[in-house]
């Protein structure tokens, strides 16, 4: 049942003119009176009509595109691709030639925030809904976006997820467009361990995210299948029993952790020659490091990373990574947004990584 500004006063214990100055702002209303409105809002989910050309419409002309961080390249790249398909020239079939208006929603990586953008959009009737980027692996936050994504979509919002999973439940999705994280992992592993390296660090991003549990899957993966899963060395006096927990430590995916958790690393483990980093940027992070504590790339320690970012190749020595399509990844989530592509058979497309073997890559010493 369609919940009303009157259901709403009602629960607010106020009058419906009162519910129209808070949510309209457009005029003075006690704070305590306004956040008992807006919790009444949040309360029953209560849809507020958008911009007055959407009235007539089931939704409106604008696309919400969702990144963690619109400052780091993984998310700038997928945003501004999807953009290209969004707000570009349009086919002459609508208002404006057919294009919708694309707005960039920062979370900073709060599921909070997420949902709250969910909402939001949702009260602008926005035509479509992209989300990039890994996912929070929290049952209620997952039972929360299953639930504001099932209502966009019955109010006839597509939903595209791009560089991420598929929820549990995940029927209101038009599409999800997800990484071969744990492949590409797997990959980077097996590059390292075919040069002969046995004691490979590895920092890892945030441990509650989809991607940082898919790429540290796939370089266990590896190292199991080369029987060092559990490799003795000087960090665990020899008996094998630290496992590769001891050579994981986790962080942000940005540089301070690559520095600060690769100085952690070797500290833990002074024998490792190599060390894998959670994506390119915190691989900048590990080499600083590295150079800090007075070894060369890679005749010391080899260094890797994850996605490709535009600088990879320009790091000296040039970053051994796995690349990720995120470009054409984000330009076929903002088709899929769009309704110029046809989804993928089942609705979910897996993208694969490609390894790229550069110069931070070498065979250990000795």
């Amino acid at each position: 049942m369609t919940v009303t500004l009157a259901d709403v006063a009602a629960r607010a214990r106020v009058s419906p003119a009162t519910v129209s100055r808070v949510l309209n702002g457009n005029y003075p209303v006690a704070a305590s009176t306004r956040e008992r409105v807006l919790r009444a809002v949040d309360d029953l989910d209560y849809v507020l009509n958008g911009p007055a050309s959407s009235l007539a419409a089931a939704t409106s002309d604008l696309v919400g595109i969702l990144v963690n961080d619109i400052a780091d390249p993984f998310f700038g790249i997928m945003a501004g691709a999807a953009q290209t398909q969004i707000g570009g020239p349009g086919d002459g079939s609508g208002r404006a030639g057919g294009e919708k208006l694309a707005v960039i929603c920062n979370t900073g990586g709060s599921p909070e925030r997420e949902l709250t953008y969910l909402t939001l959009l949702q009260r602008q009737r926005a035509a479509a809904v992209v989300l990039t980027g890994g996912a929070v692996e929290d049952p209620a936050h997952q039972a929360a976006m299953s639930a504001k994504l099932t209502k966009l979509a019955d109010a006839g919002t597509r939903i595209v997820f791009c560089g991420r999973p598929p929820l549990p439940e995940g029927d209101a999705l038009v599409a999800a467009l997800a990484f071969d994280n744990r492949g590409g992992g797997r990959r980077l592993a097996e590059h390292l361990i075919s040069l002969g390296h046995r004691r490979i660090g590895y920092v890892a991003g945030p441990p509650e995210r989809t991607t940082t549990r898919h790429r540290l899957e796939g370089h266990r993966e590896a190292l199991r299948a080369a029987g060092l899963d559990a490799a003795p060395g000087v960090a665990d006096g020899g008996r094998g029993s630290g496992g590769q927990d001891r050579l994981t430590v986790h962080g942000p995916y940005d540089r301070r952790s690559g520095y600060e958790a690769t100085l952690e690393l070797l500290r833990r483990a002074p024998d490792v020659t190599a060390i894998v980093a959670a994506n390119d940027t915190v691989a900048l992070g590990a080499c600083a490091a590295v150079r800090d504590q007075g070894m060369r790339i890679p005749q010391d320690i080899s260094v890797a990373g994850f996605d490709d970012l535009p600088f990879s190749v320009d790091a000296v020595p040039a970053l051994t990574t796995v690349r990720l399509p995120l470009f054409e990844a984000g330009a076929r989530a903002g088709r899929l947004a769009m309704g110029k592509e046809n989804p993928p058979p089942g609705g979910i497309a897996t993208i694969a990584a490609e390894l790229m073997i550069r110069g931070s890559t070498a065979a250990p010493r000795g």
